[in-house]
């Protein structure tokens, strides 16, 4: 069982901490600046990703949990870069991060707005750009930004049978399949909607919110979609659609997967992808525990009246019956039983942007 808590917030990376049977804050780092994502990798560093705003994006490593951290180089496009024909690369946001598994265990994956995937293979020393998907063919014109200027990467799975295989997701470009650490690419979006595109079973355009998989049944992946929630159980082959028709599981960022339990994950739905607050203003979790045909809205000890909260979308997590998560208000809830009861963590903190067991 993870110990500790990895919050990146508005305003600094916030660390809890389990003792005596509860979660209590234990230090603040980088206070006062926006950390973008904060994670852990293979060897039990943590990593945090910052944006600067004025000086730009930030990546740290911490090699004893926290004592001293170390500035790397991070990420960067190479002079004569471009997004569009005429329009420069410049990392504007670090929004994705995985470790390369136990088969190569110095490497780190990072996803960038615009949507550059930078692989290092000596643990951030050095980062290059992953060319074989930066020239993809129609990057530059069938990439667009969902919310944000550019395309951006937010999820990288690595397959735990295989490290070479990684799947990502962009928004806005949907999901793309590596077999050989990102040497060739294919395009996965079988099932998916795109409704705001004139075509929206278009090959390429699809806007993932989040890619998630069930780590003990790495054939099956979810993703909660701007259009719907998906899950796919041949490894993106082919998605499924099964948000609730009539009910709050349909709009959303955040998703989780039970690693153990290829049926059951949690999203934290949103009303609409125009307002954008909690559905109805009631805050609420939805659980489905038969892939996707029925969901039960999770409700005890979250606010039911004037809650403006939403669920970014790294800022949910599970582990072992536990689930976090947080949001833009600065509200954190815990649930010691997979979300049949939460209990406010804090309620003062800044905005949310991600949470990690770890």
């Amino acid at each position: 069982m993870a110990d500790t808590l990895l919050l990146g917030t508005r305003k600094g990376l916030v660390v809890y901490r389990h003792s005596a049977g509860q979660w209590t804050l234990d230090r603040v780092h980088f206070t006062g600046f926006p950390v973008t994502l904060a994670d852990r990798d293979n060897q039990g560093s943590w990593w945090a990703m910052l944006d600067h705003g004025h000086w730009g994006c930030k990546l740290h490593r911490s090699d004893d949990e926290g004592q001293t951290w170390q500035e790397l180089a991070g990420p960067a496009f190479a002079e004569g870069d471009e997004t569009k024909p005429g329009k420069p690369a410049t990392v504007k946001y670090l929004w994705a991060f995985a470790p390369g598994g136990p088969q190569f265990p110095n490497r780190i994956w990072v996803g960038t707005e615009p949507g550059g995937l930078f692989l290092s293979e000596d643990r951030g020393a050095t980062f290059s750009l992953v060319r074989s998907l930066w020239d993809f063919p129609g990057r530059a014109e069938q990439w667009f930004g969902g919310g944000r200027d550019d395309a951006s990467i937010h999820s990288i799975l690595v397959d735990p049978r295989d490290n070479n295989r990684i799947h990502i997701g962009i928004s806005c470009a949907g999901v793309f399949f590596s077999p050989d650490s990102g040497k060739t690419w294919q395009v996965r979006n079988k099932g998916l909607r795109a409704d705001f595109l004139p075509d929206p079973a278009m090959e390429v355009g699809h806007d993932p919110h989040l890619l998630v998989r069930s780590l003990q049944h790495p054939d099956v992946l979810w993703q909660q979609n701007h259009c719907g929630i998906f899950r796919s159980t041949d490894n993106g082959e082919r998605w499924h659609e099964i948000s609730q028709p009539d009910g709050p599981a349909r709009f959303g960022f955040a998703i989780a997967a039970d690693p153990d339990d290829p049926l059951s994950a949690w999203v934290v739905p949103a009303d609409s992808d125009a307002t954008r607050v909690a559905m109805d203003l009631a805050l609420c979790v939805s659980a489905t525990h038969d892939g996707g045909k029925t969901w039960l809205a999770q409700r005890n000890g979250l606010p039911q009246a004037h809650a403006f909260d939403i669920t970014y979308r790294h800022a949910l997590d599970y582990q072992n019956d536990e689930l976090v998560f947080g949001t833009t208000t600065g509200n954190c809830y815990h649930s010691a039983d997979r979300g049949g009861h939460w209990t406010c963590l804090h309620s003062n903190l800044p905005m949310i942007h991600s949470v990690r067991f770890v």
